[in-house]
């Protein structure tokens, strides 16, 4: 029996109604891509014990990190921070950078995934940057834009394309390319919309929510890469026994 390449995808955290939740939409595209989408609910107190089960992750969007995480200022426009959420993703994006586990960071997830890198965020993309681009238009409403990739990124390769359209919906960003990664796309306003690990297997990280493009066959070929990644890494090592 051939199992299926599974993916770990995480999620809010509760809701007024003690449920986890998460958008639909990345766990089609990652079974559209051929893998199993499993979710990760915050409060895992052994994260380490979910990277002996899945084959590649996705830090997903939704929510700001808490400006404490990262040595930030308190910021009115600041929403949806969750002590348990920062707590248990940034200890897992810290053991799968260690791993060579795939890794695919999400609007949130490039926040997080930076944070743990040493990286610093923008609190208020409008406070540094204007208004020039929109990234949002409202908390819960998402815009289109588009962003330039850098021709020799891996990024551009996976696409296919130096130039497209995504769906955004944020008003965080990460400041600079951390320690390890570099940048591999930005908006015309200069925000960084992608980086990418200059060492890790396979890890990437998008400040647009591709999960929300799912027709477009340039923004499928990210999940589709995650999947590829996944099973390398899961047979590869089994060649060698």
């Amino acid at each position: 029996m051939t199992w299926p390449y599974i993916i770990g995808i995480t999620t809010f955290d509760q809701n007024e109604h003690g449920h986890y939740h998460l958008a639909s939409a990345s766990v089609k595209a990652v079974r559209l891509a051929g893998g199993l989408p499993v979710l990760l609910p915050p409060g895992e107190p052994d994260p380490a014990a979910i990277l002996e089960f899945v084959d590649g992750l996705i830090f997903s969007g939704g929510g700001d990190l808490d400006p404490l995480t990262y040595n930030g200022s308190a910021h009115p426009a600041v929403r949806m921070a969750g002590s348990t959420r920062d707590v248990f993703e940034l200890a897992l994006a810290r053991l799968a950078l260690k791993a060579s586990i795939p890794v695919l960071g999400i609007c949130r997830g490039l926040g997080v995934l930076s944070v743990v890198s040493g990286g610093n965020l923008v609190a208020h993309i409008p406070d540094e940057f204007g208004e020039v681009v929109a990234h949002s238009i409202a908390p819960t409403q998402t815009v289109e834009h588009p962003v330039q990739i850098e021709p020799s990124s891996q990024l551009s390769k996976v696409i296919g394309a130096t130039q497209m359209t995504v769906v955004s919906g944020h008003h965080q960003a990460v400041r600079t390319a951390p320690l390890g990664w570099h940048v591999a796309a930005h908006a015309a306003d200069g925000v960084i919309e992608a980086i990418e690990h200059k060492h890790h297997p396979w890890a990437f990280a998008l400040q647009w929510h591709p999960e929300l493009a799912i027709n477009d066959p340039q923004q499928q070929r990210i999940f589709h890469a995650l999947v590829e990644a996944a099973r390398e890494r899961k047979t590869v090592p089994l060649l060698k026994m």
